[in-house]
């Protein structure tokens, strides 16, 4: 896609003069004669280079240089050249100063290094934001509770290995953050961690995706691309909702998993991948092998090592410290310390999440919202999807003998007690028992509340 140049002079024969020159350059070129002109159409457009007299009918633009710079880099342009004025207009946020008359191997060399510095720019601010994912991705693995610490473990354990790992999950449930961890925790990590959506590329585009394609291979291909394998060489793939693919990639990556050797599309070269691929999937891929919409040989290979993601709703001691995190990172306001009441805590921990810990961190947001200026977030404030619990979160209790009433009604109420943040006058309504009778049953199965 050609790049786009605003050019912003009133004088109408320069104005064609530049135009000319960049268009040689293969850029589409917008031109305008005022700096109102300027700002109307960059109301609705953002050019990849600005190009400025700095005297304009209506203004010097000097004093837009701080709006112009922050999407794009501004060259400018003057009749009356001088160090001051250049450091003047540097200051001001430009990346080019050009005096008049204009010589075109000039303008060319300016503008070129003007487009690769902000080139340059936006690659150093991609990589701080990778370090800073990176140095962030074990600390938001927020929690400590019994399921959240199994996964860790599970992830200690696989992580240093470069064994495919399946992970298991409902939506919403951090699939993703557990991938980003193995590869945080594995000999790739100062490599690329490269996540790839399998439910939004359609099934020809997501073959040219993941594998790259040569020129030609199809209409529109006029170049060689290289695919997200090959963008993940010596890193980590994480391919999310794995069950989505349709069965012309499954036997492609079946073939890279197995050999690790790929083409790209429309290439006759066998290329060598080196990269660990994670997936994940809120599917039964074995229920999909059985109906003949998955790959058994492919299910068996993803599944050397096996991570389950646990619901929110089994790991509701987290949900505090979570609403918590939630609350100290959110991003659009941080002018008052807000803090959550018991109640409506008690109300976030008996709810059965069925978006998971995405779901919560929307309710938290839009919580802090509701709340305004106040320091403290109330249950009047916590807004659900559902009122509903979750189809999926029917309750299970399960041991590994034939248990007895004692260890059942236990469970129960241990289960009950977690649900309801140890509030005993709700688990005894939800019982259909006295308050009395529930404290009489912690003191009995010793449960410290």
């Amino acid at each position: 896609m050609k790049p786009t140049t605003l050019i912003v002079e009133d004088d109408e024969v320069i104005n064609l003069m530049i135009s000319r020159y960049i268009r040689a350059l293969g850029h589409a070129v917008v031109s305008v004669h005022s700096l109102a002109e300027a700002d109307k159409y960059l109301k609705d457009h953002e050019p990849d280079l600005i190009i400025s007299d700095m005297r304009l009918p209506d203004g010097d633009c000097l004093a837009r240089l701080p709006d112009f710079s922050e999407n794009q880099p501004v060259v400018v342009l003057t009749a009356y050249g001088s160090v001051r004025n250049a450091v003047e207009v540097i200051k001001a946020g430009a990346s080019e100063y050009l005096t008049k008359p204009i010589n075109p191997d000039e303008l060319t060399l300016i503008v070129q290094r003007a487009l690769d510095n902000a080139a340059l720019r936006s690659d150093h601010q991609f990589c701080k934001r990778r370090l800073q994912v990176k140095e962030n991705s074990t600390s938001l693995m927020v929690g400590q509770s019994q399921a959240l610490n199994i996964v860790k473990q599970h992830i200690s354990d696989v992580a240093a290995s470069d064994l495919t790992v399946m992970i298991l999950g409902e939506s919403g449930s951090g699939k993703e953050l557990v991938a980003r961890s193995i590869h945080q925790h594995s000999d790739r990590k100062d490599r690329n961690f490269v996540a790839v959506d399998c439910c939004t590329l359609q099934e020809n585009l997501f073959e040219s995706e993941l594998f790259g394609h040569e020129r030609g291979a199809f209409t529109g291909a006029e170049k060689q691309k290289k695919g997200l394998i090959e963008g993940a060489q010596s890193g980590t793939l994480f391919l999310d909702e794995i069950g989505e693919i349709g069965p012309t990639i499954q036997a492609k990556l079946l073939r890279v998993l197995e050999t690790g050797i790929f083409r790209r599309v429309g290439g006759t070269k066998d290329l060598t991948s080196n990269v660990r691929i994670v997936a994940a999937t809120n599917r039964n891929l074995n229920d999909m092998c059985e109906e003949g919409k998955f790959r058994q040989d492919l299910y068996y290979r993803l599944e050397a090592f096996t991570i389950s993601s646990p619901p929110l709703r089994e790991r509701r001691d987290d949900i505090p410290l979570l609403v918590d995190h939630f609350i100290r990172n959110h991003s659009f306001s941080c002018r008052i310390n807000k803090s959550v009441t018991k109640g409506a805590m008690r109300k976030l921990v008996a709810y059965d999440w069925p978006g998971n810990v995405r779901e919560l961190k929307n309710v938290v947001e839009r919580a802090i919202i509701l709340s305004r200026n106040k320091k403290t977030i109330s249950a009047e404030h916590l807004t659900f999807a559902s009122s509903k619990s979750s189809p999926e979160a029917s309750f299970k209790v399960s041991f590994n003998h034939d248990p007895t009433l004692n260890e059942l009604e236990q469970e129960y109420l241990k289960r009950m007690l977690e649900k309801h943040a140890g509030h005993r006058a709700t688990v005894a309504q939800t019982l259909g028992i006295s308050e009395r009778h529930v404290y009489r049953l912690i003191q009995k199965y010793e449960l410290g509340q």
